[in-house]
């Protein structure tokens, strides 16, 4: 049994006045980052993903000097209701820019080799609670 959960993280010419969801400051564009996911642990899970590839895609693009227009980032995942373990955490990049084909695929290729967040997921890490 499978509970998943949708998220957006969009910037750029994808982020439009009536966007639903939080809009955030965004250190790579003027008008900020919208959000559209619920506030439950697994989406801001894979909130977490879509957010470092977005960003990643800005940061990846100015060291490639490639002109990006605008990002959009969604990422959806699933649980084993019975075990909470995660079936995965899958996400799709669109990149708006004049850049051509061949070079917003390059970028594409860039980011998920460099992407801090899906590494360290994919390589796994230990969660430890703490007393105060």
């Amino acid at each position: 049994m499978s509970d998943e959960a949708a998220v957006t993280a969009v910037a750029g010419s994808y982020l439009t006045a009536d966007e639903a969801g939080v809009r955030l400051p965004h250190v790579w564009t003027s008008n900020g980052v919208g959000v559209r996911a619920n506030f439950t642990g697994a989406h801001l899970l894979h909130l977490a993903v879509a957010g470092c590839v977005l960003n990643d895609t800005y940061r990846e693009a100015a060291a490639l000097n490639i002109e990006i227009v605008g990002v959009r980032v969604s990422a959806t995942g699933g649980f084993d209701t019975r075990t909470w373990q995660s079936t995965g955490i899958q996400y799709v990049l669109e990149i708006d820019s004049p850049a051509s084909a061949r070079e917003v695929e390059q970028l594409r290729l860039r980011v998920e080799q460099v992407a801090e967040i899906p590494k360290a997921l994919r390589q796994g890490c230990q969660v430890v609670a703490r007393m105060p």
